[in-house]
């Protein structure tokens, strides 16, 4: 699998691509086929928001799986999305396992 991080409007951090990269590797490890991953990171100066958002987008057999989160940290953020990911990922293998 390979995890594509870009920072929007931020400044990079190896930290928060090291946290990243382990969750989506656990998740990677549920469902071996997952291709690949996009991550974005994004901060949002907005007074109706929460302000750090994290979207991930998972290119797998069938359409792409997008998730994304507003949380007031980017942990908050990565674990809310990867798990609605997983939702998303736990659907679509009750399909492939109908067919």
């Amino acid at each position: 699998m390979t995890i594509n991080i870009q920072y929007v409007h931020m400044a990079t951090s190896e930290s928060m691509n090291a946290y990243v990269t382990e969750k989506l590797k656990n998740l990677f490890k549920k469902y071996d086929w997952i291709i690949n991953a996009e991550v974005h990171f994004e901060v949002e100066h907005n007074a109706k928001t929460k302000g750090k958002i994290c979207k991930i987008e998972l290119s797998a057999p069938g359409p792409r799986l997008f998730a994304s989160s507003d949380e007031n940290n980017y942990e908050d953020a990565v674990k809310r999305t990867i798990k609605d990911l997983e939702i998303q990922l736990k659907k679509r293998k009750s399909i492939f396992q109908n067919h």
